[in-house]
């Protein structure tokens, strides 16, 4: 067991999981944004009235975010 700590790189896991909290924190933040700023009410577009458009926007949304936290942890 002390062997297979010692192969392992502490440092890079705890780097890992930080910039994961970092990126959903940004994600949460990101979609906060988006319902406050959008004059309708985004959860109740999606789920109530099946709005596909308004979760396609959302998803690329969080995809773009995804890519530019990706290029920032690398």
């Amino acid at each position: 067991m002390k062997e297979i700590l010692a192969g392992m790189h502490l440092g890079q896991v705890f780097g890992t999981i930080i910039y994961s909290i970092l990126g959903v924190i940004i994600f949460i933040c990101t979609y906060g944004l988006i319902a406050k700023l959008s004059p309708f009410s985004v959860k109740k577009e999606i789920s109530e009235d099946h709005n596909v458009a308004l979760g396609i926007i959302i998803g690329s949304v969080i995809i773009g975010l995804a890519i530019i936290i990706a290029a920032a942890i690398q």
